[in-house]
């Protein structure tokens, strides 16, 4: 994985020195508090309801052993023990003090960490495949592309005050975990007939108070031209994009009004202008951060793993959990485990300070020192032999991190909501748990199958409730929390909105109407092999709707 340079240490050092003389200006009084945000929100501070909250950029969802003890210690020393993984592969602490900050800087840059471009309006931190390096679908590692992007955008002159902020996703496989086509700006990675790399650049994309699928503006870009096409987007963006109005000022409102094609030609414009005599440099810099992400030494293991098939025999809860937890690697031998942050009645994505240490532990001595952050609000073990599963998911079960349900009903994706978010319009997080339990039965998931359930508190969807299976978007309503549904959302390759079903439901209801919704899939499906996303599609909102209100 990625270490700093030189000039990383000093550029994070320097931002942390810069942050801490705002703050003592702030928490004397020289600066008043609209003078002050522009200046925490470059550093990932924001003030929620009842304390700040520190955003922490995990670039591409990936850290080390090192790294995820130095949260762990964050969270047991400057917040209240625990901290929230988010749908953006970032870290979260709910409750921090403005006069800790600087030294909560100071500590995350001991270990090669910061929150720089995880607020404001520029380019945010950029995600990728949470199984990126590991995966048995894909082409290329992702991440030094990834890695190359944010050092790119970081300070750059012409990105750091966008007209709003602004998502990259990239992926390097073709079943998409990335949610690329709803990002301000997607890559997919593919090869052409010459066996050479390049990618589809997809704009527009995103979700919130208008929830868009990007469009393609490039079906394969030689990766050589990478970065002097995405300059020659921003450029389009910067110089057309919408600053008079923040609803209206994200690319994607700039490529709808524009229209596909007129977008399309404008870029191709800005960037015939220049054909960048840099772009082999910069491919002798990618080549130089591919040397960070080479792959661990694998050892040469059969696809046999004699302790481990004879636990799969003969623990039948292990062998449910290898089932839906566990996912092929592209080294024999070598498993992918993914570590559910969603126990029953629990709150999607919180981990404690002492369950962030187990998994680091488990990096450390498994997993070749290296974990991930999922978009799920999951975390990841990339790289661990399959004969050293059943004592995993042992150390695990004891902390309360072997949930087996990784994508079915019980893996709920939720925002902080009201309860602790300022922008929020309703709480999540009680949603989330209510549901939880009423899913709590494993067999029944398992029976159900792939499902994603989704919540959003507020419009902005940091719950991606626009592209769940089942998505739940919590309003305010002449001062009571009502939740309105939509179904057939997608984040996959075929990548769909959700379609409002009809009238919102109280809080108390919303259980009982999802326990409708999969009661109507189960009746009217064609086979168990049918997934719901599935069987949405063919039947269209109908009898989920005659469900749903047919007796109201």
């Amino acid at each position: 994985m990625y270490r700093y340079d030189e000039f990383d240490h000093r550029f994070v050092a320097d931002r942390v020195i810069q942050f801490r003389d705002q703050a003592e200006r702030r928490l004397a009084g020289d600066l008043t508090e609209d003078e002050f945000r522009p200046l925490r929100l470059m550093n990932g501070l924001y003030l929620q309801l009842h304390a700040y909250m520190l955003r922490i950029a995990i670039p591409y969802g990936t850290l080390n052993s090192r790294q995820m003890n130095r949260l762990a210690d964050i969270a047991a020393k400057w917040d209240r023990g625990y901290g929230h993984f988010t749908t953006r592969q970032n870290l979260q602490f709910n409750w921090i003090k403005l006069e800790d900050t600087a030294d909560i800087l100071e500590s995350l840059a001991e270990v090669e960490m910061h929150a720089i471009q995880t607020s404001g309006n520029c380019i945010r931190n950029v995600t990728t495949d949470h199984w990126a390096g590991a995966a048995a679908d894909e082409l290329a590692d992702p991440r030094p592309v990834a890695e190359l992007l944010r050092q790119w955008s970081s300070l750059h002159p012409e990105f750091s005050y966008l007209p709003r902020k602004f998502k990259i996703a990239v992926t390097g496989a073709p079943n998409d975990r990335t949610a690329v086509k709803v990002h301000d700006i997607g890559l997919r990675m593919h090869g052409n007939d010459k066996g050479e790399r390049g990618w589809e650049v997809i704009v527009g994309g995103g979700l919130g108070r208008t929830p868009i699928v990007g469009v393609t503006v490039r079906e394969f870009l030689p990766e050589a031209e990478l970065l002097p096409y995405l300059e020659a987007i921003m450029r389009v963006y910067n110089l057309y994009g919408r600053r008079d109005n923040k609803f209206k000022a994200r690319i994607k409102i700039l490529v709808h009004e524009l229209g596909a094609e007129e977008f399309k030609r404008q870029v191709e414009a800005e960037y015939a202008k220049k054909r960048y005599s840099d772009v082999e440099v910069d491919q002798r810099e990618l080549r130089r951060i591919e040397s960070y992400f080479a792959p661990p030494t694998f050892k040469t293991l059969g696809r046999w793993s004699p302790g481990f098939e004879e636990a799969r025999i003969t623990d039948r809860e292990f062998a449910h959990w290898i089932k839906v937890n566990v996912a092929p690697h592209r080294v024999p031998g070598y498993a992918i485990v993914n570590v559910s942050l969603k126990p029953e009645g629990g709150i999607p994505g919180d981990a404690t300070a002492e369950q962030m240490r187990v998994i680091a532990d488990l990096a450390l001595r498994f997993s070749f020192d290296e974990l991930r952050v999922s978009h799920h609000q999951n975390l990841v073990l990339p790289h661990v032999e399959r004969g050293n599963l059943y004592e995993i998911w042992k150390i695990l079960k004891a902390h309360g991190l072997a949930a087996a349900n990784l994508g079915l009903a019980g893996d709920i994706i939720a925002c902080p909501g009201l309860d602790y978010c300022a922008l929020a319009t309703a709480r999540s997080i009680p949603i989330a748990q209510g549901i939880s339990r009423r899913f709590a039965d494993i067999s029944r998931q398992e029976d159900i199958g792939p499902l994603k359930i989704n919540i959003s508190g507020c419009i902005n969807a940091c719950g991606h409730h626009h592209v769940g299976h089942i998505g739940i978007l919590g309003l305010d309503k002449r001062g009571e929390e009502f939740y309105q549904i939509t179904l057939g959302g997608s984040s996959s390759e075929s990548a769909s909105i959700g379609q409002i079903i009809g009238p919102g439901f109280a809080a108390e209801q919303v259980p009982d109407a999802i326990d409708k919704i999969v009661n109507t899939y189960l009746k009217l499906r064609v086979s168990k092999e049918e997934p719901f996303l599935e069987a949405y599609r063919r039947l269209g909102p109908q009898p989920f709707k005659e469900a749903l209100y047919a007796a109201a």
